[in-house]
């Protein structure tokens, strides 16, 4: 469909080039999430290292990397779902507009933050789409309901577990 052509690059563009960005130049967001990015990585369930620039470095390429593939609709919903779980830790470290006092400050990170909350809305829609093919929850929901009327399991026809058309 030409909307998903002409969105996806779209949606992509920017996790491409703040990947970009933040990989040539990761000092200045490293100097605003090391407060709460170190912390942030060591709750996930899997290690990460504690050095905020190397966490940068490493949400860098996942942006870049799933920013390409989303763009270029290679696994899209992986893409989208991985840039999803990247731009979490990166909105909390680095928009912390409840700790801003100054109040052009606060506004403008607030702005950056609930952007991000649009960003990431776009991306779960991103992650969820099946560009109208059932999903693979949907398919094996229906081969078991399928599976069960052919032994005699359920009630009713056969009919009423196939998929019409």
């Amino acid at each position: 469909m030409l909307v998903r052509r002409l969105a996806r690059p779209m949606l992509s563009a920017i996790f491409i080039s703040g990947g970009i960005d933040a990989l040539r130049h990761p000092a200045p967001t490293s100097q605003v999430a090391d407060p709460v990015a170190p912390k942030i990585a060591s709750s996930l369930p899997f290690s990460l290292p504690e050095d905020t620039e190397q966490l940068i470095k490493i949400d860098a390429a996942v942006k870049i990397v799933a920013g390409g593939m989303l763009a270029t609709n290679r696994l899209p919903r992986l893409a989208a779902f991985s840039l999803a779980c990247s731009l979490i830790p990166t909105t909390f470290a680095g928009h912390r507009f409840w700790e801003e006092t100054d109040a052009s400050t606060k506004r403008n990170q607030q702005n950056h933050f609930f952007k991000n909350v649009g960003l990431l809305g776009g991306l779960l829609l991103a992650a969820v789409d099946t560009e109208g093919r059932p999903s693979l929850g949907w398919r094996a929901r229906r081969t078991a309901k399928v599976a069960r009327v052919a032994a005699g399991g359920a009630a009713g026809k056969i009919g009423d577990a196939l998929p019409v058309g």
